[in-house]
């Protein structure tokens, strides 16, 4: 037998190669793993002897050559192949242990160049593994140094590598080059400039973790991150406290954590299942959480609570008083650390960079029945230059700050969406209604119950899409509510700018909606 040894992760293949000695199998290398085995007193074939040609085009040109390639795609089943490589006077190989030079790595050091970038593209590697994985019915081929022990186990065994091991090793083969090739395409593809929807797309991601179970216990999951810098990212979190996080809790932090970006002064974002359920922003982190607890005590216990300000032991204090599934901040004091390590299910998490926005480029995904949906992240607010006063009465500029904040807010609801606020803090959220005029009667009615009619009274309405009628307008005018906030955009948007008219509310068009389905 003969194994053919080339990585650029050596972890475990000094030992690796030994065994395969002890096993009397002849080892082929190259490069810098050829010195590695040499160095550690093994025998090894250096790979100009195998292909009488000298490494060149400074290391361009190692191993593609017939001597290899035949030698590994050989079927030993075929009488005519074997009969080909017996007058060529070249020699099966049996073996192939190969990892990909190191473009991931490469690519995210920070200052690379697309020159050092071309250079860690492997091209003989894949080759290789591409070969071997092909012939599994008789070559083994190596990606992964965890697999070693299995397949020195089996040759010590039964003296070779059982057809069934040499197709799970070629199934990650494939996985594994399909994954390389993808990582080398979308970094090409964003330096070239293509379009970000091409005709075809491919993606990839690295598993963080394997998860419990789905959205419900009869559903496996895990979770996946993007290739790249996760900094203020969700995949970016640290863990200081508390049991595993589950599908859900990260489903739902994710909607807490990107509506928290919206937000530059200290804020606090409470949801429950990737609803805002109370928001508000203070001079102080401790304000800010106790205003956005006051908003709904009642959804907030055993939500998601995310802070853009460090947790000290003054907020944690008050954090403590209630079941919360998980508290996310960029820093936690130790004296806060202390009051919350007291209870043993909450989860504690930290995030750097936490205000940072996805990029431009990323995508949303959605997947559907044979396929999938995708769409550019909804990083935008509103433009500003866009902002149209409908009405006879201008907002006043404390009904603009309150109309702006709440606009934030309604952006994350789930559509249909209606959110009311004031003094930077959610008053009532009406998400996921099938009408519009419901969420507008349910955020009214959250708001007059928990913080009262006198509240409800001069606070601002925001709607994640235009009114199709004027009923929502009559309802907020029934509550005292003074402005409004939404797209504009439906056939008959001038009875709703007349109901305002009529009751004294001033209405403002964004031109711009945030459906959330």
């Amino acid at each position: 037998m003969r194994a053919l040894i080339s990585v650029s992760d050596k972890t475990g293949i000094v030992e690796f190669a030994k065994k395969l000695n002890e096993l009397n199998i002849e080892i082929i290398s190259t490069g810098g793993t050829y010195k590695a085995i040499k160095e550690a007193g093994i025998p090894v074939t250096g790979i100009s002897e195998v292909t009488g040609f000298p490494e060149c085009l400074d290391g361009r040109v190692k191993t593609l050559h017939p001597n290899i390639h035949a030698g590994l795609l050989a079927m030993r089943s075929n009488e005519e192949h074997m009969k080909q490589l017996k007058e060529l006077n070249i020699d099966t190989i049996d073996m192939v242990v190969v990892n990909h030079y190191p473009f991931k790595e490469t690519i995210l050091k920070e200052g690379t160049t697309l020159d050092v970038a071309i250079e860690n593209i492997d091209i003989g590697g894949p080759t290789m593994l591409r070969a071997a994985a092909k012939n599994y019915q008789d070559v083994s081929v190596i990606i992964d140094p965890k697999d070693y022990d299995r397949v020195i186990g089996e040759l010590k065994a039964n003296n070779k590598v059982c057809k069934e091991t040499n197709f799970y090793l070629a199934a990650k083969v494939f996985a594994h080059t399909a994954n390389y090739d993808t990582m080398i395409a979308n970094y090409l593809r964003d330096k070239a400039g293509i379009e970000k929807y091409p005709e075809t797309i491919s993606m990839t991601f690295e598993k963080v973790q394997d998860m419990r179970y789905g959205e419900n216990p009869h559903q496996k999951a895990a979770f996946y991150k993007e290739i790249g810098n996760n900094s203020g990212m969700l995949t970016g979190i640290r863990q200081l406290h508390g049991k595993e996080l589950s599908f859900n809790n990260i489903n739902d932090t994710h909607g807490a954590l990107e509506l928290l970006k919206e937000y530059d002064e200290p804020t606090i974002v409470a949801c429950k299942h990737s609803n805002p359920c109370g928001v508000a922003s203070a001079d102080n982190i401790h304000d800010a959480y106790v205003k956005a607890y006051n908003t709904d005590p009642v959804s907030i216990f055993g939500g998601i609570v995310v802070a853009n300000r460090t947790i000290d032991k003054e907020t944690a204090e008050e954090i403590s008083k209630i079941f919360l599934e998980i508290v996310l901040a960029p820093k936690f004091t130790e004296e806060a650390l202390e009051v919350l390590t007291k209870k043993k299910n909450i989860r504690l998490l930290e995030l750097d960079d936490i205000d940072k926005k996805q990029p431009e480029s990323a995508y949303d995904i959605k997947k559907v029945s044979g396929g999938i949906l995708i769409q550019d992240i909804d990083n935008e607010l509103l433009h500003e230059e866009d902002l149209k006063v409908v009405t006879k009465r201008k907002p006043t500029d404390k009904e603009m700050e309150d109309l702006l904040f709440t606009w934030k807010i309604v952006k994350y609801a789930k559509s249909n969406g209606i959110a009311i606020g004031k003094d930077k803090q959610s008053v009532g959220v009406g998400p996921g209604q099938v009408n519009r005029i419901w969420a507008t009667k349910q955020a009214i009615e959250h708001g007059t119950e928990q913080l009262g009619a006198d509240v409800v009274k001069g606070a601002v309405l925001a709607s994640d899409a235009f009114f199709p009628f004027d009923d929502c307008v009559q309802e907020a005018a029934k509550a005292g509510i003074t402005a409004i906030i939404q797209p504009g955009g439906s056939v008959r948007d001038e009875d709703s700018i007349k109901k305002c008219d009529e009751y004294g509310i001033a209405m403002v068009f964004t031109g711009m909606r945030h459906f959330r389905h």
